[in-house]
């Protein structure tokens, strides 16, 4: 079983990736280079074969398959984007069901709908009563759910890899030389590339185009589990994750065990946009972490003496306008730039890949609203 590294910088996140890339010698040249083995390019990976099982597919990866967003997300499926429903967007939660079921992904998907909630009055009774700076209430229901982020990651990557894709970690794509054909430079090899995807958000700003968007670390904690008149006194018993429309942002979701994800606080790479310099085990994270669980154990009398087992942070990518990134490379039409989910990724991003498969196919036109900041 893949698991991380106990040395860690971001922490271990509570599940497990339990697919890693067979050994494979990178090609010459592929059709289709995918740069970041995530949600959103494994997704894509998988769709470029299910649609065009002639055409050649290679994931670069430059640690791990999960290692960025995907595998440290807290698992909440949202419906529509950071900034809500922008035109044309469509039904994610309706397609992201039909690519689980077309690529043959399990990864205990649970429709549960998801809380808004807030400091404001509220309209009528709220299952959630909690002190935070001020009293939090369910402000509205939306669409949404959960998932284990660790299966869908490990599921999508063994659909990729099933269907043809070539999956390699430890890829690091380190430049792209983009007079003519796109060549794709590697610490020791490099590939051309018919077309790319850059499906690496925060990590590799500079190289895909994207130095306008802000990179961030987002922290989280898993308390331990909790027992079941625990959950309905702080109002999760009926297990819907939550988060907040106002400041001091939270967010949150129980798992299949009881345990409960909560997360809260960006760190900001000091003095860089690199957010692989961040480590959380330094005096500022530590500050921060502890703060949240605090602030936790500060919401309800029923979790005043919770214990934590586990902390992480990880990777989040904004923009001004909380849009996400969809839009062909600035330097070239041979390459697509898709990211800056802004923490609304987790059914987005595979939604959006396989979009951005077909457009790589020429079979679909890219969204106006995703367009690169120029």
């Amino acid at each position: 079983m893949q698991t991380p590294a106990a040395s860690n910088p971001w922490g271990i996140p509570p599940w497990h990736i339990d697919f890693a890339a067979p050994a494979a010698t990178l090609p010459k040249e592929a059709d289709f280079v995918v740069v970041g083995a995530g949600f959103t390019g494994l997704a894509a990976a998988a769709w470029l074969r299910l649609l065009a099982p002639d055409k050649t597919v290679a994931v670069l990866e430059a640690s791990r398959i999960g290692a960025g967003a995907s595998g440290r997300t807290g698992g909440m499926v949202l419906a529509e984007t950071a900034a809500g429903v922008v035109p044309g967007l469509g039904d994610v939660l309706a397609g992201f069901t039909e690519i689980l079921a077309k690529v043959g992904v399990d990864c205990d998907l649970a429709w549960s709908g998801a809380w808004e909630i807030g400091r404001g009055a509220g309209a009528g009774r709220s299952p959630i009563e909690w002190s935070d700076s001020g009293k939090l209430r369910v402000m509205h229901e939306v669409p949404g759910g959960t998932l284990d982020p660790g299966k869908l990651a490990s599921e999508l990557a063994r659909a990729a890899h099933r269907l043809g894709a070539v999956i390699f970690e430890s890829a690091r794509a380190e430049n792209i030389d983009w007079s003519g054909q796109p060549l794709v430079h590697l610490a020791h090899a490099e590939i051309r590339a018919g077309k790319i995807l850059f499906a690496t958000n925060g990590l590799s700003t500079e190289m895909s185009g994207l130095e306008g968007a802000e990179p961030r670390l987002t922290l989280a904690v898993l308390s331990e589990p909790l027992r079941d008149e625990q959950l309905r006194e702080i109002g999760l018993g009926e297990r819907k994750p939550f988060y907040t429309i106002d400041l001091p942002y939270l967010w949150g979701r129980v798992r299949l065990d009881n345990s409960v994800i909560w997360g809260s606080g960006l760190v900001v790479a000091p003095g860089s946009r690199n957010l692989e310099k961040i480590d959380i085990t330094s005096e500022d994270c530590r500050k921060l972490l502890a703060f949240l669980e605090t602030r936790v154990r500060g919401l309800h009398p029923a979790v005043r003496s919770i214990g934590f087992t586990h902390r992480w942070g990880g990777p989040i990518l904004f923009r001004e306008s909380w849009v996400p990134v969809f839009d062909w490379h600035p330097k070239t039409d041979n390459a697509v730039v898709l990211g800056a989910y802004a923490g609304h990724g987790v059914a987005l991003s595979s939604y959006l890949g396989t979009w951005a498969a077909e457009a790589l196919l020429g079979r679909r036109d890219l969204p106006e609203w995703g367009r690169i900041d120029r």
